[in-house]
């Protein structure tokens, strides 16, 4: 893909981890492009871990296998609106569905609360995406 396209995907994904640590007992969850650009920045682990800082606290991501019938458009209908009430504006190309996706993605999955397990992530004592925990 294209560098625009990249930061474009990459803006979104801040925008979800600020939704995601700012609203941690809410079940959200990206688009497939969306994560793409969360993978990214988790990539850079140092780089995570101090946006995880300045954003108050850690968010984490379990994945789940691949299912192209999992999709759920109102799981990612709620996690948009959440957003916005972050302050944000969505990138509305960005959080469409597999089937209408901008750019193809290397994995057609969602998240879980549980590595194996099935659906968008259970509220935690940490960010939205992930088991419970310490929160940190």
């Amino acid at each position: 893909m294209d560098e625009a396209t990249a930061d474009r995907i990459v803006v979104e994904a801040l925008k979800f981890m600020d939704a995601a640590a700012r609203f941690s007992t809410v079940r959200l969850t990206p688009s497939n492009v969306v994560d793409e650009g969360w993978h990214a920045l988790i990539l850079h682990t140092n780089l995570y871990q101090r946006l995880c800082e300045r954003l108050g606290r850690f968010v984490h991501h379990w994945p789940e296998r691949p299912d192209a019938g999992r999709h759920d458009e109102h799981a990612l209908a709620h996690t948009v609106t959440v957003i916005g009430q972050t302050g944000h504006t969505v990138d509305g190309e960005l959080w469409k569905g597999p089937a209408n996706a901008l750019v193809s993605v290397a994995a057609d999955c969602s998240h879980t609360p549980k590595p194996g397990g099935c659906g968008p992530i259970n509220p935690g004592d940490c960010a939205s995406h992930c088991s419970g925990g310490d929160g940190g």
